[in-house]
């Protein structure tokens, strides 16, 4: 079930990020502003399910436990790119910076959580 809500949170931060960055683009301050306020309050959601998922692995003898940590990590530094990213439009300044870290952080924080990890694409 936490696999569900950690997923549709992330979604859903997605496409809440997309939409700042157009409402941006296309002058509309406050309304950037307001999906920006909104998409804070989804990382809470995210760290929220993200923790309760990775303390899974702190049970027992887990093979897969630096790996958790790892992708929990590079989920923070997904938030983190995020957010660096809007305030860097927002400020018009480049945010070249921010892109190449959301897209690295992304790979990994993907590539762990649907192909390593259990529950993920491989491991059903």
């Amino acid at each position: 079930m936490n696999t569900h809500l950690h997923i549709t949170a992330w979604a859903l931060a997605f496409i809440l990020f997309i939409v700042a960055v157009i409402l941006h683009k296309q002058g509309s301050e406050k309304a950037s502003k307001i999906v920006q306020m909104i998409l804070r309050l989804d990382y809470l959601l995210i760290l929220y399910s993200g923790g309760d998922l990775i303390a899974t692995f702190f049970k027992g003898d887990n093979p897969y436990l630096v790996e958790a940590i790892i992708k929990g990590l590079a989920g923070v530094w997904v938030i983190a790119a995020m957010e660096m990213t809007l305030g860097k439009i927002k400020d018009n300044d480049s945010a070249k910076a921010g892109w190449i870290q959301l897209v690295v952080a992304f790979l990994i924080t993907i590539a762990l959580g649907f192909f390593r990890l259990p529950n993920g694409v491989w491991f059903g």
